[in-house]
């Protein structure tokens, strides 16, 4: 039974070790940083520019909509190029094949169904 903990209390003990190890390095920042504030350095910091006017800014959903289905789609991109190996191994052809059609008919459906919805309409 000991040698069964012996591998949890090792990963316990270099998670513990990490986050002293970052407390300590927040804390050493903490202490020799110069400390001077003066109200420009209080001032929200974009891209160079001085801010003026409120912080609100209006965007459009459809942009997430759109970033949103990129992501999807990246992802599961990001899956043929392993099955793209395992099919050329021997022995993985015709039950590899079957469903790798039955995953990009599920991205055909998601693909259908948001430009029935009129998401991809760029109006």
């Amino acid at each position: 039974m000991p040698d069964y903990f012996h591998g949890y209390a090792v990963v316990g003990l270099v998670a513990v070790v990490g986050v002293l190890f970052v407390a300590a390095a927040f804390g050493a920042g903490r202490l020799l940083r110069p400390e001077a504030p003066t109200p420009e350095k209080l001032l929200t910091y974009e891209c160079g520019v001085d801010p003026v006017g409120e912080g609100w800014a209006h965007t459009q959903v459809r942009y997430y909509v759109y970033a949103f289905l990129y992501v999807v789609f990246a992802v599961d991109s990001v899956f043929l190029f392993p099955w793209a190996t395992v099919f050329a191994a021997p022995g993985f052809g015709g039950v590899t094949l079957v469903e790798m059609f039955v995953f990009l008919g599920f991205l055909a459906v998601g693909l259908l169904y948001a430009w029935k919805k009129g998401v991809l309409a760029w109006t």
